[in-house]
């Protein structure tokens, strides 16, 4: 009598951290980070973005493992469809555009406010999961709501991405011993992950001050979504909310362990190389490199500030005084300078004609990109 042979069972984290260390091994041993995070987060079924992780939620007993602006109140969408409005109205488009629209929080919260006056509100999104996450939750607002699987030759809209280019892959240079290196990605003597730092003619777009070791990242893939987007817009405006910095500060000679921050069960980790699949991998944005991108691919930039900033002039207070107590608490972190306020910087880009969005009416920096 033959016995069946037991079945090894598989979780797709296991096949994730396989399919990675395959990619490895087809590279020559090593792949630059910017490859590793494209994997660990954007594989086909296996990455963080594309398995069926909560992801978005307000609690870590949700099962979620961060909250954006949009999950923590819908204020936050409320206001920026004011901003939207504005845009439509002054670029004569009837549509919006919105660059990975998350658990949908954002998109329903902009419909609700502005779904009579659009004839289209558009997703394009990486990950099936959340779609269809996204799907059942705009349900309500039928064939309004389109997703798209690539880029039409041209948009006429108002686009809007809210965490978007922190979420895209960066590559890491590391100085040390002032040489620079690009910082990759090994197979581990234990079987996991390791770094290795190979010699590199790459370098930061400005000069770190000092001869200390340094590590930071260069954002490739970023500034290429940004000559995208401006090679597909052809009348309207972009939107883009993010956490970061302008260069001058990005690159601080004192800012020398890097951006890159990792997010599981609403708790931040700097090591992007355990748990791979199980948790996010981000990098704070340099804003600078976004606008010049953007500017030289023909774009203008319309205003670049704080998020506190923005919001306030899009009419936050207004909206918060409708508020009750319970209610407020949440949505003041929006613009408090210790929470999301300060951090999080909103950059406005568009073709033709430049013009002033009320969102930077006040305090706009853009001298300081």
């Amino acid at each position: 009598m033959t016995r069946a042979k037991p079945q090894i069972m598989t979780t797709p984290t296991d096949a994730l951290i396989h399919h990675i260390h395959q990619q490895i091994t087809a590279a020559g041993g090593w792949l630059g980070f910017d490859r590793f995070m494209e994997l660990a987060l954007y594989t086909p079924g296996l990455g963080y973005y594309a398995g069926g992780l909560r992801k978005l939620g307000r609690m870590p007993e949700d099962g979620s493992d961060f909250v954006t602006a949009p999950e923590l109140s819908p204020v936050f969408g409320q206001v920026l469809a004011a901003q939207v409005r504005e845009a439509l109205d002054a670029t004569g488009t009837q549509e919006v555009w919105e660059f990975g629209a998350g658990s949908g929080a954002l998109a329903e919260q902009v419909l609700g406010e502005l779904g009579s006056s659009l004839r289209r509100y558009t997703i394009v999104d990486l990950s099936g999961e959340l779609r269809a996450r996204q799907q059942e939750r705009l349900a309500p607002w039928g064939d309004k709501v389109a997703w798209a699987e690539r880029l039409p030759a041209s948009i006429e809209g108002v686009v809007v991405g809210n965490e978007v280019l922190d979420a895209m892959p960066v590559q890491l240079l590391q100085r040390t011993d002032d040489i620079w290196h690009e910082r990759g990605v090994v197979t581990g003597q234990d079987g996991g992950f390791a770094w290795e730092d190979r010699p590199t003619d790459l370098r930061p777009p400005v000069e770190i001050e000092g001869g200390h070791d340094y590590l930071t990242e260069i954002h490739a893939q970023a500034e290429a979504f940004m000559r995208t987007l401006a090679a597909h817009l052809k009348r309207g405006a972009a939107f883009l909310i993010d956490y970061g910095f302008g260069e001058d500060e990005y690159y601080h000679p004192q800012r020398h362990m890097g951006t890159v921050m990792c997010h599981r069960a609403h708790r931040a980790d700097d090591d992007p190389l355990a748990d791979v699949g199980q948790k996010d991998i981000t990098a704070h944005v340099n804003f600078t490199a976004m606008a010049v991108a953007a500017q030289d691919a023909g774009l203008h930039v319309l205003g670049y500030t704080s998020q506190a900033r923005f919001l306030l002039n899009c009419g936050l207070l207004q909206k918060m005084e409708l508020l009750t107590l319970v209610q407020r608490a949440p949505t003041a972190k929006l613009i408090l300078e210790h929470e999301m306020g300060e951090l999080f910087k909103v950059l406005a880009v568009a073709p033709g004609e430049p013009w002033t969005p009320m969102g930077f009416a006040q305090g706009d920096r853009t001298h300081r990109l």
